[in-house]
């Protein structure tokens, strides 16, 4: 154990302190966060194979009236008759769509049944010098659309506000749309499909996400990897230090001369050639 009493001294304890919290922190953390992030993204694969082959529904079969789509439902064709209550329109702002910015058009649609569900329109890219871009307002009177159903995004707590007369939110969120436009809308929103009535015609309908499972496993294993890495060489370093012949044991090492000592011995192998050479 003496050997190791360095391990108590202030720089290996702020060491491995700093290696361990790392360690905990991949192995608790980062890599769960990773692995997460790839279930999620194999869920929304599944789910979009799984709209490809199924037919649309009737948004009161898949999606009842003043719920959120349920997480078995995201992605799921729907269809509805209703009309587009462009009142209480909005645009989401600070978008990318295939990696280009882009402003999202949200318009609440009334149902014939009486419930108004919010439906993403499509997204329309800036134009240049305006700070808000001028879009195709959706059609008027009675119209019936297929869009997909989606879950809101969280809410943003920027408030709403009001640029060239047009509301502008920073996340698709039925509880913000609402509450900005003073309407009661249905939780959750209905992305459009492709060629529906109300499509932005500037951009177009929102692209589906590529069936790709992302880096996310690879970030899990490489995190996993940095942490094992972190314990290993402190614990390599450690026994490098504590182990016969390491730079902490001074068992065999001679001691180290002070100045005054060089030079008394300088002093006294002087006299000493000095006295064989007389004799």
């Amino acid at each position: 154990m003496v050997r190791f009493r360095f391990l108590l001294q202030p720089n290996w304890l702020l060491l491995t302190l700093v290696v361990f919290v790392f360690a905990a922190a991949c192995y608790t953390i980062l890599a769960p966060w990773q692995f997460s992030r790839n279930a999620d993204q194999q869920a929304q694969n599944a789910a979009l194979t799984s709209s490809f082959t199924s037919k649309p529904v009737p948004v009161e079969q898949l999606v009842p009236a003043g719920t959120e789509p349920s997480s078995t439902a995201v992605w799921r064709l729907v269809t509805m008759t209703g009309t587009y209550e462009p009142a209480g329109e909005a645009m989401a702002r600070l978008r990318t769509v295939q990696g280009e910015p882009a402003f999202e058009i949200v318009t609440p649609f009334k149902l014939t049944d009486g419930r108004t569900v919010l439906v993403d329109r499509g997204y329309e890219p800036p134009q240049a010098g305006k700070s808000v871009p001028g879009y195709v307002a959706p059609p008027k009177g009675q119209v019936s659309i297929t869009a997909r159903a989606q879950v809101d995004e969280p809410v943003d707590k920027r408030p709403s506000f009001l640029d060239g007369g047009k509301r502008q939110i920073y996340s698709i969120n039925a509880g913000t749309v609402a509450q900005a436009a003073d309407m009661k809308i249905d939780p959750g929103y209905f992305q459009l499909d492709a060629n529906q009535p109300g499509v932005v015609k500037g951009g177009g309908a929102i692209p589906l996400p590529q069936l790709d499972d992302g880096p996310y496993f690879s970030y899990a294993i490489q995190w996993l990897i940095f942490g094992s890495m972190a314990l290993f060489g402190w614990g390599y370093f450690s026994w490098r230090e504590a182990r016969p012949g390491g730079a902490l044991d001074n068992s065999e090492k001679p001691k180290r001369k002070s100045v005054a000592e060089i030079l008394a011995e300088d002093e006294a192998r002087e006299r000493a050639e000095a006295s064989a050479a007389k004799g």
